[in-house]
């Protein structure tokens, strides 16, 4: 599997500097705000809540800080300006293209922000739709297997109705069509199965390959917007 997904490694760094930790927990909230606005609070009935809880408390996010995030989304905190996700879209150098989705209470600022960091990396903006049809949105469950357990839960996976599953290095990722992730989630869980974290993501349809140099390049930049606080996770075709 390909593309870049904030929470696929999210789990694994260590030893966060307060400052990171706190780009985190912005984003980790907003994650959960939008989830409570368009389900509802109640995880119990809201699947994509409940999993935007278990990444908040996968980076150890203060449960107050988890309740009145739903509360926003709910709109519960009349005072709170309302969170929005948007998705826009960016060529990278070598012609690499990117979605990059964001939660925002201010899309003009967003917006802003994202182009200034793009185009001073060599990139620049696109019109919405140009590259939504290079990708297929998918649902994502990474694990951490023992070694001797990986080729069990593959096969577990696979018979839960998984459409493929790929390690990367000890990261486990279960890929599912999007309505089947909360049923294979589940059976899973049931089988002892221990899950970092799942939900949604946008794989390339046709990877891309690039030289080593423009690696480096498009990496400093992904390394820039993830910076910001707004930005949730970006997809490229790689």
């Amino acid at each position: 599997m390909s593309g870049h997904s904030h929470w696929a490694g999210i789990k694994h760094k260590k030893a966060a500097q307060d400052a990171k930790r706190a780009n985190i927990f912005t984003k980790v909230a907003r994650l959960i705000t939008l989830a409570a606005k368009e389900g509802g609070g109640n995880p119990e009935t809201n699947f994509k809540l409940r999993l935007a809880i278990d990444q908040a408390r996968s980076v150890n996010m203060p449960k107050e800080n988890i309740e009145r995030a739903i509360k926003r989304g709910t709109g519960e905190l009349k005072d709170a300006a309302a969170i929005e996700e948007v998705i826009y879209e960016a060529m990278a150098p070598g012609n690499i293209a990117m979605l990059i989705k964001a939660a925002t209470d201010n899309k003009n600022r967003t917006l802003s922000e994202i182009r200034n960091i793009v185009e001073k990396s060599g990139g620049k903006m696109v019109p919405a739709g140009s590259f939504k049809h290079l990708f297929k949105q998918v649902g994502v469950i990474y694990i951490t297997p023992k070694p001797s357990k990986t080729s069990e839960i593959e096969m577990e996976a696979i018979d839960a109705g998984a459409l493929d599953t790929a390690l990367r290095e000890e990261i486990l990722q279960v890929i599912t069509e999007v309505k089947d992730l909360k049923k294979i989630k589940e059976k899973l869980e049931a089988k002892g199965v221990e899950i970092n974290n799942a939900g949604l993501i946008f794989i390339p349809l046709s990877p891309l390959t690039i030289d080593t140099a423009t690696k480096i390049d498009y990496e400093k930049l992904l390394e820039k917007l993830d910076e910001l606080d707004d930005v949730q996770e970006i997809y490229d075709n790689l």
